[in-house]
């Protein structure tokens, strides 16, 4: 039987196990929006490009399986590149699917016409166009098969607008294989043998590509092993922080005893991420390219491999798949680094606990402490960027898997977006969205998402007037210079009652408890602003003393 393009598409997603899509509607892909009327594919509409493409980020962020974005082409595919660029560098599979101009007017710089196979190739693992609707069911099959593989990322396919109406026999989709990398005896038998032969060990789990089982399975070794055990850069739900084997964030801020540790260490043990500039604190914590310390590198992409660091032992493996293969190693029955690893997590509890005073009425600190003493283990997490996110990531202690949902690559604005997208995922679980002012108003209109498709998530937006870390290297390098860094905000809890939620407006510290018990009563989605004196820059140093030391 024939089908057109459109109906093509949406069989294949069904074939490959989709649920839902985030999308925002354009007429070029009209054909498939139609098909999606008949189907039980989820849709959920965006208010901007760049929020629908964050979303299905943190979809696949989430689950392991491929986030699916729909947009029209050219401004509105321009829009979902920041959200490309997330999934890029962080290597989290999704698909974006671009609506482009009809094939006889390609290359004459048509309305809206971009050339995305040259456009994107800096952000996606492959960029291909569909002009014939019989090879969709291959096309499709293929892009999920490339999202998965190796270095998980995203993949981009463009879809000219007449090929999606169409009509073409074409075989049925088929689910695609995810590809497994499995590590080799040998290897895992000289990994064991460099570790029992150390006498400072470390390791830091990093990357995408686990799940509940790797993350129970690196626990157990580590229990057994007795081993210091860090998380890279927003990836701290990978490893329990209350663990006597944790060692804390190895990422922007590090307390400064880890870093000494790591640049100690004799032997680390690198699972899953690639260590880039912000959890190697500006690859400092290792040199280039023959570390100090001997190095054990797993990693699921061989190009990733000896690409910055090289390794004394490279594994191309999965963190799941690797971790499996470590489940019959036999630690020694009192490793010699035992006593090291109390005292690095010692320090990390240490380090980790609420500093006591803080310039104005709203202490962060306090209200860290409220959060943590009020939600449950499983609640996620998300942010963007800004200086207000080191008060989750340092003080919030992560204790299971799938609770965080944050970008690597920095990218403001995508805290409420993934937190549309972990609520929808995760209806029965408690979702509190970190913002600051600056990063909350790059994608703000996603709230009308979140209102309009009744997920009760929470966004603490915390309101300093300005763009707080700008304004803190500014105040480091040109002091008392302000430029281009100050807000003039609108009043956020009007802005939530205005789209139809839940508004609270939190100025001093004992105001917080009431208000987020209130936005939690309410069953609607909640903004808590917390407005912050703009002093209290970062945990431990007022915007004054930053400004004051340039001179010193």
């Amino acid at each position: 039987m024939k089908r057109t393009g459109g109906q093509l598409i949406v069989e294949a997603l069904k074939a490959n196990g989709v649920r839902r899509i985030s999308c925002v509607p354009g007429e070029s892909f009209l054909a498939v929006l139609d098909a999606l009327h008949d189907s039980d594919i989820d849709v959920l509409v965006c208010r901007q490009e760049g929020g629908a493409a964050m979303m299905a980020d943190a979809w696949g962020r989430l689950t392991g399986e491929p986030g699916i974005c729909m947009v029209t082409r050219g401004p509105g595919a321009t829009n979902a590149s920041a959200g490309l660029h997330i999934a890029r560098q962080d290597s989290i599979p999704m698909i974006l699917f671009i609506g482009q101009v009809q094939r006889d007017a390609r290359e004459r710089e048509a309305f809206q016409e971009v050339e995305f196979r040259r456009a994107f190739t800096e952000f996606a693992k492959w960029v291909g166009e569909i002009d014939d609707a019989a090879r969709i069911p291959e096309f499709v099959t293929r892009a999920f098969a490339v999202a998965t593989s190796g270095r998980p990322g995203p993949v981009v396919l463009t879809l000219p607008e007449d090929m999606l109406r169409d009509e073409v026999d074409a075989p049925p989709a088929k689910r695609y294989m995810p590809v497994a990398a499995h590590p080799g005896r040998s290897q895992i038998d000289d990994l064991y043998l460099r570790l029992i032969a150390a006498e400072r060990p470390m390791v830091i789990l990093g990357g995408t590509r686990w799940n509940e089982e790797a993350v129970a399975g690196i626990r157990q070794f580590a229990e057994r092993f007795k081993l210091p055990v860090g998380c890279s850069f927003r990836r701290q739900m990978l490893f329990d922080h209350l663990h006597p084997s944790y060692a804390g964030d190895v990422g922007i801020g590090i307390n400064p005893a880890l870093a000494k540790e790591i640049k100690e260490a004799d032997l680390l043990i690198l699972l899953g991420g690639r260590f880039s500039e912000m959890p190697s604190s500006s690859y400092t914590l290792m040199d280039i390219p023959y570390p100090q310390q001997q190095l054990i590198h797993i990693h699921p992409d061989p190009s990733e491999l000896g690409r910055v660091y090289r390794p004394d032992l490279a594994i191309c493996a999965s963190p799941a798949d690797f971790v499996a293969a470590l489940a019959d190693q036999e630690a020694p029955a009192e490793p010699r680094w035992a006593e090291r690893t109390e005292r690095i997590h010692a320090a990390y509890l240490a380090w980790s606990k609420t500093p006591e005073k803080s310039p104005g009425a709203a202490h962060m600190g306090r209200i860290m402490d409220w959060i943590e003493a009020n939600t449950a283990p499983d609640t996620i997490f998300t942010n963007g960027a800004g200086n207000y996110a080191t008060w989750l990531h340092r003080f919030h202690r992560f204790r299971r898997f799938n609770t965080q949902g944050a970008p690597a690559s920095g990218s403001m604005g995508y805290g409420l977006p993934a937190a549309v997208a972990a609520k929808q995922l995760f209806p029965e679980r408690e979702v509190v969205c970190f913002a600051g002012d600056g990063c909350f108003m790059m994608h703000g209109q996603e709230f009308a998402t979140a209102v309009q498709y009744h997920l009760p998530l929470i966004a603490l937006v915390i309101n300093n007037g300005m763009y707080g870390t700008i304004r803190m290297h500014q105040e480091r390098e040109y002091p008392g210079r302000v430029s281009a860094t100050a807000l003039n905000n609108p009043d956020f809890a009007a802005f939530a009652r205005a789209y139809g939620g839940h508004g609270e407006t939190v100025k001093a510290t004992e105001e917080f408890g009431p208000a987020f018990e209130r936005a939690r009563a309410s069953g609607k989605p909640a903004i808590i602003e917390i407005v912050l004196d703009p002093e209290a820059i970062t945990p431990s140093r007022t915007l004054t003393e930053i400004s004051q030391a340039k001179g010193r």
